[in-house]
């Protein structure tokens, strides 16, 4: 069981505070987020069918719930993991054109998800995505995005401060760019994950530029699905990657927090790449992969922002469980409970 409990820890609210303190996180940050990317609120699947390659495969080793459906001759249906891909279908649909998009709540299982103080295996995150031209597939685009992402964290930091004044904004102004090749030459002999600690407790707020890709030393800073960011085309200083994590330094747990994982999505050519790095070239039959080679889906940018871990790290809690309701160990829940951690 891999619990954190933060030294002499004291719930800044209290349940019936902090359940009031979401709602109003949500309200206040989709509408900066809506705004900021022109955006529109669209209703999501829960789940879809197997088979399509519409579902977001994730790192290709974690198992999606899936169940069969009377109705419609036994065929499989998977609960969605994220909507990366479902989104461009959506797009196309929509006919939605260039520089606007949609945002969406998704809500996913993860059965094969190890449960600490931020991961459960209920997710729930804001899904957006949105049609971009040929013109914007570069690294200047990607990072005027998510500065604009940023923006709607700071300003909603500021609104749950003003309503608990208990609560102190903790986000510097801006954010830092840092390519996970820079990590790697900076801090050689530690982790992927102990140079984001490092790099995030220095800025306070990073985007980690690149995720996916081979380093120069072989290994890979975090896993990739091959078919939705792109992880290969070539950025600034030889580097490669169009897409990122936003990191922010957590207080309360003492460690970097990651909230949000974006980017430009593939084209033709970069998922034709990509899947061959992968050797999933079988892919490419799987009718979703056939849309975007046979050039009927959208040029895109999107992402998924978490929403408890969102809310938990505004509202200075210890343990996504004081978020969301979900499923824990029975010795978690002791030990929370024990040290002043109301899981819900």
């Amino acid at each position: 069981m891999k619990l954190f409990i933060p030294k002499n820890y004291n719930s800044v609210l209290d349940v019936n505070q902090t359940e009031q303190a979401i709602k109003l996180i949500k309200d206040i940050f989709q509408l900066n987020l809506a705004t900021e990317l022109r955006l529109h609120r669209v209703t999501a699947p829960l789940f879809v069918k197997q088979g399509t390659g519409i579902n977001d495969d994730l790192n290709g080793i974690e198992r999606p719930v899936s169940f069969p459906m009377k109705d419609l001759q036994e065929t499989v249906a998977e609960i969605v993991q994220s909507l990366a891909k479902w989104k461009r279908l959506a797009l196309a649909d929509l006919g939605t054109k260039e520089g606007f998009g949609i945002y969406t709540d998704m809500n996913a299982i993860r059965p094969d998800e190890e449960l600490t103080n931020i991961h459960s295996l209920y997710v729930d995150q804001w899904d957006w995505e949105r049609v971009i031209t040929k013109e914007e597939r570069n690294l200047e685009f990607l990072k005027k995005t998510v500065r604009k992402i940023y923006s709607a964290f700071v300003r909603t930091e500021f609104h749950v401060s003003e309503n608990y004044l208990d609560i102190e904004p903790q986000l510097p102004e801006e954010i830092t760019f840092i390519h996970t090749e820079e990590l790697a030459k900076q801090y050689p002999d530690l982790t992927p994950f102990e140079r984001e600690t490092e790099a995030v407790k220095k800025y306070g707020a990073i985007f980690v530029i690149g995720i996916g890709g081979e380093l120069p030393n072989g290994e890979i800073h975090d896993g990739r699905a091959p078919d939705y960011d792109d992880w290969t085309t070539p950025t600034e200083k030889g580097f490669k990657g169009l897409n990122g994590d936003i990191i922010i330094w957590n207080e309360v747990l003492q460690r970097a927090f990651e909230i949000s994982s974006m980017g430009i999505r593939v084209d033709k050519q970069a998922m034709i790449d990509q899947l061959k790095l992968r050797g999933m070239e079988d892919r490419e039959e799987l009718m979703w992969h056939k849309m975007l080679l046979n050039d009927e889906l959208p040029l895109t940018i999107g992402g998924g922002i978490g929403q408890s871990r969102l809310c938990m790290y505004f509202l200075q809690k210890a343990h996504i469980g004081e978020i969301q309701s979900s499923i824990w160990p029975d010795e978690m829940i002791s030990k929370c409970k024990v040290n002043g951690i109301h899981l819900l």
